[in-house]
């Protein structure tokens, strides 16, 4: 028997074939996903087919779908589920709206058409009898989306939700009726075009593992499949019993939930855990794409046994650092305030490659009774460095080979190391030159919590505060000179970290008001300025406090570097 059937089918016949059939969304998919946007797409890609290339009699290629036949005989959906589901959403719409009218000759025949695409029919009456028997099944769903799902396609009345089932279905309502009303003599043939003159190329494997094979390098229309949605693919294949599927799909929801809750994707955590493993191989070499990583060698690198227990400690490990969720009791790791400052200039960065030399350090020392002490070892370096670099190579790039070292070395030795030489001269001459650079925000902050008096964690919402204000008032600045102003407004000294609430406060006051607002601050380098000895603040007070910053940077990169 071949392993695959490759046919062209219409939408009609596609969906009236189903009888005493199901089409399953399998557990191991992701939900549906598509949204108001995605449905206008393609309802007005038909539209517009409908109104001009349909008269020639030509078809419309709405894609493929893949999927294999289970024990049950049903259609397992490996590949297609979101328009499958979006056009069973379209057809009750249009059922729906012919509900609503008239029965004449033409009703009922659209009717005929439709209803044996959505549900099973009496094969006797040829007429529908049980409306609960519709033809798709999700597995990956929750019980509440299948509720909503199934009372669409059986009632086909909709409430206010808001999840995609609902939002779509109401937006396919809409334009079935926006359309009957100015195209009332075309609305009956537009329901045919979408029957008859649609097409879909299903691709019909004998086998879920040619299915997955074929999954793996097709994209769902309008929205591709995310890297991660591969691997989820390939690693599921990687099963070889029901009871290990079954355990390997509540173990990628779990993933998934974790990644939720850390506000970053599961692409991220992948991308991070190749660091892992190329730190493993002491590999240094320029970095590939996350793809072509895993899939090297048949991808080899996702039948490793380990490989999900350590991605799932690695989501859990960056939702805590990203939420101060704590991890669960039988971890040894955990975040201390004073290793949260450095991260916080960290994020700060215009790039996340700092990312991978912590993930790197996060496998390797988990289980360590000295996590957080070796972390701020590590904190403190990383961020000595990854600033000076940038100084003296001003390029997000220029730091990436550096760090595929770094991830090598932490991996064999727990140290940073990388090939940099402080040059204290060019960070001296540089230094005033970034005070609205892409790193500008994270010396500031780095500077807030060099402070001794900065016991607290500073608020993720922080503004930079000009204390002579941006807004240049002739009434108010006695000796400065609009040119002066230019010249000093955004230098480093005439800025500070400052609470946005406080900040907006603080507006475009004279200095000397503003000092009441600063007493407020809960950052000690506000409060230092609200105690500061008179009610003025000249270009002189700038230069002094500048160089003041300039030396508590530098001090502490020649300490760390």
């Amino acid at each position: 028997m071949a392993e695959l059937h490759v046919s062209k089918k219409t939408i009609g016949k596609l969906f009236s074939e189903m009888q005493n059939k199901k089409f399953i969304i399998p557990d191991y998919q992701r939900p549906y996903k598509w949204d108001n946007e995605k449905c206008e797409t393609l309802w007005n890609d038909i539209e517009n087919f409908a109104i001009s290339e349909s008269k020639t009699a030509a078809d419309y290629f709405l894609g493929t779908i893949v999927s294999y036949v289970n024990q049950e005989n049903n259609q397992e959906i490996i590949d297609g589920q979101q328009r499958i589901t979006s056009l069973l959403l379209m057809l009750r719409a249009f059922y729906r709206k012919l509900e609503d009218m008239i029965e004449d000759e033409d009703v009922i025949g659209l009717k005929n058409q439709l209803a044996p695409c959505i549900w099973d029919i009496n094969p006797i009456s040829q007429k529908v009898s049980d409306k609960t028997k519709i033809h798709i099944v999700s597995q990956v769903a929750t019980e509440e989306d299948n509720e909503t799902f199934h009372s669409l396609l059986e009632t086909g009345n909709s409430s206010d939700a808001h999840d995609n089932y609902s939002t779509n279905y109401r937006f396919f309502k809409t334009q079935c009726n926006e359309y009957a009303e100015k195209n009332p003599m075309q609305w009956k043939q537009l329901c045919v075009t979408i029957l008859q003159r649609c097409i879909i190329l299903p691709i019909e494997c004998v086998t879920q593992e040619t299915a997955l094979t074929i999954f793996s390098t097709l994209n769902d229309r309008g929205m591709p499949l995310a890297d991660s949605d591969i691997f989820k693919a390939q690693l599921y294949r990687n099963c070889e019993t029901e009871e290990k599927r079954k355990d390997f799909t509540q173990t990628w929801k779990e993933l998934t939930r974790i990644c939720k809750r850390a506000s970053i994707s599961i692409d991220h955590i992948f991308r991070y855990y190749t660091h892992v493993l190329r730190a493993r191989n002491n590999d240094k070499s320029k970095e590939i794409g996350l793809r072509s990583f895993y899939a090297e060698n048949k991808y080899e690198r996702l039948n490793d046994h380990h490989l999900i227990e350590e991605i799932i400690a690695l989501a859990n490990f960056w939702l805590h650092v990203n939420t101060g969720v704590d991890p669960d009791e039988d971890c040894k790791y955990k975040v201390s305030p004073s290793n949260r400052k450095y991260l916080h200039c960290l994020f700060c960065y215009p790039n996340d490659y700092w990312k991978y030399v912590i993930s790197v350090f996060f496998v390797k020392n988990r289980n360590s009774s000295t996590f957080d002490n070796d972390l701020d070892t590590l904190l403190r370096k990383l961020t000595a460095f990854l600033l000076a670099k940038f100084i003296e190579a001003p390029s997000v790039n220029a730091i990436k080979d550096d760090i595929f070292a770094a991830c090598v070395s932490i991996h064999n030795s727990n140290e940073f190391q990388v090939k940099f030489t402080l040059n204290e001269e060019l960070i001296t001459s540089r230094i005033s030159d970034f005070s609205s650079s892409k790193i500008a925000k994270a010396l500031f902050l780095l500077d807030a919590y060099l402070n001794p008096a900065q016991k607290k964690l500073i608020p993720e919402t922080f503004e930079i505060e000009h204390i002579f204000p941006k807004k240049w008032q002739h009434t108010n600045y006695n000796g400065w000179k609009m040119e002066d102003a230019q010249n000093y407004l955004d230098r480093f000294g005439n800025k500070v970290v400052f609470e946005k609430k406080l900040n907006i406060q603080a507006g475009n006051e004279y200095f000397g008001n503003k000092k009441q607002k600063y007493s407020s601050s809960n950052i000690a380098n506000v409060v230092e300025l609200s105690k500061f000895h008179r009610d003025d603040w000249n270009k002189f007070d700038i230069e002094e406090r500048e160089e003041k910053f300039k030396e508590r940077l530098l001090a502490f990169f020649k300490e760390q570097l």
